[in-house]
C-alpha cells in the first residue's frame, strides 16, 4: 500500500512499555530466555530475560523468510546455486542443478527448516550470503531491533550471531503482518513441485505446537548445539492474538503451553477508538474537504495494561485529493500507533461524492470554465 505524507492527527498519548513493569509472576520453565507479547501492540505480557541477547538458531529464518517474500518474482523458476546448497544441517532437499522458486525456498527455509533453503534465496536476491546479511541487518535496524545482528540466513552461528527474545517477538509481530509468511509458518505440511525436473514432494512442518495446542498459527522452531532449543510461536484465543518466544529451552514446547495458558488470562481484547469525523483535502471541487471512512469492519486489538483510546490515530494522505471522487474510492489510511511504534494501517474510503462541478452561480469560475473551454477547442483544432 502506498505511503501518504501525514495531513491529520487525532487524540495522542504516550505509553512506554518497561520490562519490568510486565506481568512476571513465577511461572516454572525451562527456558534461559523468554517473553510473550500481544501480537497487536507489541506490549510485553511477561519477561524472564527477554533482553539478554543469545544465539537464536534456526529462528534466524524468520527474517530470511519474510525478505525472500518481500522481494518480488516469487513463481519465477530459476536454478540454484550449486555452491550455496552446500550447507551442513536441515535440509529442503535441494541438489545441484535443481528447479525451485523463492516462493518455494521460503516454504523449505519455514517448514524443514531448510539450510539449504536459505542460502539459495540469499544468493538469488543479494547476490552473496554477506549481502544477504547486511540485507537483514539493515532491516533489522529499521524494525528497533537493538540488540540483534545477523551473520547468516540459516541461524548457523557466526561472530556475533544472535538476538534476544524481545527482539525475535518484534520481528515476528513485523512478519506475521505478511500474508503469504503467515498462510506458510501455520501449514503443518505443504505441497509443492521443485527439482530437476521439478516434481512434487511433501514438505512437514518441525513445529509440532501446531498440531499440540489449538489456536497456534506459527511460527518457528530452532536448534543448534550452542543455541540450544528455540522455539517462536504465535496463537490466537477468543480473539486474543499473542507471541511466545524462548531461547534455550529444552522443554520448549511446554514452556509455551504454560505461557500461553497464563498470558492469555491477563490480556483482553478492545476494539480501536477510529474518530467519528476523519476527512482529506480535496481539490478541484467546490469542496474543501472530502470526509473519509474506514468502511469496514476492524478486528480487536489486544492489550495488556493499555487503553486503545490513548493511541495516536492519524489520517495520512496525499497533500490534496483531485476530484473527481466516488463514494467507495481509496482516498486515504489511518495510521495507528503508539509511542511512535506503527501498528496498524487502516484503509479510508471516500464517505460521499466529491465532483469538480463549481457553484453555478459562481460568475468568475463560470467565466473561467467557459474560457478554459474555448482554450482547449482551439487547442484540438
Amino acid at each position: 500500500m502506498k505511503r501518504f505524507v501525514a495531513f491529520a492527527a487525532a487524540v495522542c498519548c504516550t505509553f512506554c512499555v518497561n520490562v519490568d513493569a510486565a506481568y512476571a509472576e513465577n511461572i516454572e520453565i525451562s527456558a534461559k530466555s523468554a517473553v510473550v507479547i500481544s501480537a497487536d501492540t507489541g506490549e510485553i505480557v511477561y519477561s524472564e530475560n527477554s533482553g539478554e541477547k543469545l544465539p537464536m538458531a534456526s529462528t534466524t529464518k524468520i527474517m530470511s523468510a519474510l525478505l525472500c517474500l518481500e522481494s518480488g518474482d516469487l513463481y519465477e523458476p530459476f536454478v540454484v546455486d550449486s555452491e550455496a546448497i552446500k550447507v551442513e544441517g536441515s535440509s529442503m532437499g535441494l541438489q545441484e542443478g535443481d528447479i525451485v522458486t523463492k516462493y518455494a525456498l521460503a516454504c523449505g527455509m519455514l517448514l524443514p527448516s531448510g539450510n539449504d533453503g536459505a542460502n539459495a534465496a540469499a544468493v538469488k536476491i543479494a547476490g552473496s550470503i554477506e549481502n544477504f546479511a547486511e540485507m537483514m541487518n539493515d532491516r533489522a535496524k529499521k524494525l528497533g531491533l537493538k540488540k540483534t545482528y545477523f551473520v547468516t540466513p540459516s541461524g548457523l552461528e557466526g561472530e556475533g550471531h544472535g538476538s534476544t527474545a524481545e527482539d525475535m517477538a518484534i520481528l515476528t509481530a513485523e512478519a506475521l503482518k505478511n500474508d503469504l509468511f503467515r498462510e506458510i509458518c501455520s501449514s503443518a505440511t505443504m505441497k509443492l513441485e521443485y527439482g530437476n525436473p521439478p516434481y512434487t514432494r511433501w514438505l512437514k512442518n518441525t513445529n509440532k505446537l501446531l498440531t499440540m495446542y489449538d489456536g497456534v498459527y506459527g511460527v518457528k522452531t530452532g536448534f543448534t548445539d550452542e543455541a540450544g532449543r528455540c522455539l517462536v510461536s504465535a496463537c490466537e484465543r477468543e480473539g486474543k492474538r499473542l507471541i511466545c518466544v524462548t531461547l534455550n529451552a529444552p522443554d520448549d514446547w511446554n514452556d509455551h503451553i504454560k505461557l500461553y495458558e497464563n498470558c492469555f488470562k491477563k490480556v483482553k481484547t478492545e476494539k480501536l477508538c477510529i474518530p467519528c469525523e476523519m476527512y482529506v483535502r480535496l481539490a478541484g471541487s467546490y469542496k474543501d474537504v472530502l470526509p473519509v471512512t474506514a468502511g469496514e469492519e476492524i478486528a480487536d486489538f489486544t492489550v495488556f495494561q493499555r487503553d486503545t483510546a490513548d493511541f495516536t490515530y492519524t489520517v495520512a494522505s496525499p497533500p490534496f485529493i483531485y476530484a473527481p471522487v466516488k463514494a467507495g474510492d481509496l482516498a486515504a489510511e489511518l495510521i495507528v500507533s503508539d509511542n511512535g511504534r506503527e501498528l496498524e494501517r487502516i484503509p479510508l474510503y471516500a464517505a460521499e461524492d466529491g465532483d469538480y462541478r463549481l457553484p453555478e452561480n459562481d460568475e468568475k469560475s463560470g467565466n473561467f470554465i467557459t474560457k478554459a473551454k474555448d482554450i482547449f477547442s482551439k487547442w484540438k483544432k
